[in-house]
């Protein structure tokens, strides 16, 4: 290995001179540098968190302010009805997502929207990712286990507790356990025996948030 501490050039029969590390030279800057990392490091998610706050604010607003205008008089209108009226499309939406006709009308809308090549790619990606976020009654996502995954184990999450393989019968005692991957870039769904799966003491959020930070998130 070279050593990395540096001699300057002299001519001959002068002790060359020898020249310190820069971090040995520069012990300020190494610690103003570091000071100044753990300080952006501690900004960044609540910046990032309030941008999107005001970013989905502001869009929200400049999206339904149109429509909002075109109703209303032009002396009814305020700045921010166009969010409010974001928050009661929501909740309206929420209401009739539970009626049977609204989705079965979903439900066909998006297996339309599933054979477009490229589009269904990202739809499926981001349906993923909101069921796996979702932590009501209706979640999908029934318990987390571990799953033995070569020489180790990884985090899986059980989405159907008596389950076949797609195609066969007669498969035996099989549990389907959906494994994410960390930053939500994809997944695998594998079916093992229910011997094979172990469970753990972790809710699906702790989990979720877990698995998509690769387990770099804050205990």
């Amino acid at each position: 290995m070279c050593d990395r501490t540096l001699q300057a050039k002299t001519p001959r029969g002068t002790k060359p001179t020898i020249l310190a590390p820069e971090s040995q030279r520069f012990p300020a800057m190494k610690t103003l540098g570091r000071i100044l990392l753990k300080g952006l490091l501690t900004i960044l998610p609540v910046g990032l968190t309030t941008y999107l706050v005001y970013w989905l604010g502001v869009t929200t607003e400049s999206l339904l302010s149109g429509p909002l205008k075109l109703l209303l008089p032009a002396e009814l209108y305020r700045p921010g009805l166009g969010l409010l009226a974001g928050f009661l499309l929501m909740f309206v939406v929420g209401l009739l997502v539970n009626a049977y006709v609204v989705r079965r009308v979903l439900q066909f809308g998006e297996s339309l929207i599933l054979r477009i090549p490229v589009v269904k790619t990202v739809y499926a990606a981001i349906r993923d990712l909101t069921s796996l976020m979702n932590k009501g009654e209706e979640s999908e996502l029934q318990r987390v286990v571990l799953v033995p995954f070569g020489a180790g184990k990884s985090i899986g999450f059980v989405t159907q507790e008596s389950a076949a393989l797609p195609g066969q019968s007669n498969t035996g005692d099989l549990v389907a356990v959906y494994m994410p991957m960390s930053y939500q870039i994809g997944g695998y769904t594998v079916y093992v025996s229910r011997d094979q799966i172990e469970p753990i003491d972790l809710s699906v959020e702790a989990a979720m948030r877990i698995v998509l930070t690769g387990g770099l998130q804050n205990k």
